[in-house]
């Protein structure tokens, strides 16, 4: 599988039938098991999207909206339950709206599902913690 890494964005090969308890970056020896939530902006998240062989869950979130806030905690522990099984990342829609307004979004927080930079899932609204684990489950 390939997995990009959350520092330097470089794609690394791991193999996808193993048991895999340490592993790091070829190029900046980055930790590629550290699944929390990657920021991405206009010139990271189309090789983010469409290089993780792993699907990829995006936040479109704005740090003024009460229900984006409330949902970053189960964004979080979502990612460490998933390690190498599901990659998450967040995009500020205050800070690059046209990221945002390219999916069609008109309400956040909204989580989308990308497989091989494809959307498969969207969500819009604050989950619970139950409820996004659950959601996020359905698409491994």
């Amino acid at each position: 599988m390939n997995i990009v890494c959350p520092k330097c964005f470089a794609i690394n090969r791991l193999p996808d039938n193993k048991e895999i308890n340490r592993a790091t970056c070829g190029k900046c020896n980055a930790n590629l098991l550290d699944n929390s939530p990657i920021e991405l902006n206009p010139e990271n998240y189309q090789k983010f999207l469409q290089s993780n062989t792993i699907p990829v869950v995006v936040d479109f979130w704005a740090p003024w909206c009460g229900p984006c806030v409330m949902m970053a905690p189960s964004f979080k522990e979502a990612s460490r339950e998933f390690s190498l099984k599901v990659r998450f990342a967040k995009v500020n829609t205050q800070d690059f709206p046209a990221l945002s307004q390219s999916y069609g979004i008109r309400g956040i927080p909204t989580m989308i599902v990308f497989k091989g930079g494809v959307e498969v899932g969207r969500v819009s609204g604050a989950l619970s913690a139950p409820q996004f684990l659950g959601w996020v489950k359905q698409y491994l």
